[in-house]
């Protein structure tokens, strides 16, 4: 008797507490679809602010597609001050995998990009179409959106749109190479999607002669490759590759820097003995001094190229 008494008391308390409290839901004139979660972010050493999951293109049939950014201590967001160079990473995972976030074996990649924010430089890491979502031209589509979408708000993110850099690994580096190579200017509408700077790790340049690109690619190969669009007017690379890297031959960078250097494009090529993809090595040793050579050659890189002027 007492149990049942109880159950109609809480019953009516939680009845007169609904009474007590009416749902007072905002609501617009118009169906929303944008995000309204509140904005997050992160803090870095440097005074560097990540601002993680900004969407840049939205398209009809898929998952909103986003960029993390971070930005230095000038360039936190809001409008004012000096404008900072920016540089776009475009992550690998053989157009099937990979995130934003991770990158070879550096075990915390996010607190590697606010480094280089640290020095002064606005930092994106994009997310793009997945060869399981689309296949080729989709991503490279993507990574031209993205430079224009940054391009467009460079004022609210303290960003010098005058002054960009792409930066890819494997998959990462076709799609950064393809951007650096084959870009349009601005037409008086959109952005110009074409940068100052490239800087690609262990990257295909040449897809035709990749046994494994097809699947992705379709017959689209030629017109994924960088070495389709080279011209004199191209901006300065760098290139970096392992010689013993058995997932993207060193031949590949070997024979872009050759026609790099042909057409008189600033390029350099770095060549590290003994190491595989992702800059993995034979012992830990190894795997750490590549990937701290690799990291030092790229920042210097940026602040020769569009950076420190």
């Amino acid at each position: 008797m007492l149990r049942i008494v109880g159950a109609a008391l809480a019953a009516v308390s939680l009845a007169a507490a609904a009474q007590a409290a009416p749902v007072k839901p905002a609501v617009a004139p118009q169906v929303i679809s944008s995000d309204q979660f509140p904005k997050l972010h992160a803090s870095y050493p440097g005074r560097v602010i990540g601002h993680p999951d900004l969407v840049y293109s939205t398209i009809q049939g898929f998952r909103p597609l986003t960029f993390d950014l971070y930005t230095p201590s000038s360039g936190n967001g809001a409008k004012g001050g000096t404008a900072k160079p920016l540089v776009i990473y475009v992550h690998g995972g053989g157009w099937m995998n990979g995130t934003a976030r991770n990158a070879a074996a550096y075990a915390n990649f996010p607190a590697v990009l606010a480094d280089l924010a640290s020095r002064g430089y606005v930092v994106a890491s994009l997310n793009y179409r997945l060869g399981g979502e689309a296949k080729a031209p989709a991503a490279t589509q993507d990574v031209d959106a993205a430079i224009r979408w940054l391009k467009a708000h460079a004022s609210d993110y303290g960003i010098d749109k005058t002054r960009v850099a792409i930066w890819g690994g494997s998959a990462g580096g076709q799609l950064a190479a393809l951007a650096a190579t084959d870009c349009s200017p601005a037409d008086g509408k959109t952005e110009s999607d074409c940068v100052q700077a490239a800087a690609i790790w262990y990257g295909l340049f040449d897809i035709p002669s990749q046994p494994n690109a097809p699947a992705y690619f379709g017959s689209d190969g030629p017109k994924s490759s960088a070495v389709t669009y080279l011209d004199a007017k191209d901006p300065p690379f760098l290139l970096i590759h392992g010689d013993s890297d058995r997932t993207v031959p060193v031949t590949q960078s070997r024979q872009m820097i050759g026609k790099l250097k042909a057409l008189g494009i600033r390029s350099e090529f770095i060549e590290l003995p003994g190491i595989d993809h992702s800059w993995i090595g034979k012992t830990p040793e190894a795997t750490t001094a590549a990937h701290v050579k690799a990291l030092q050659a790229t920042f210097d890189f940026f602040d020769a190229t569009v950076g420190k002027q």
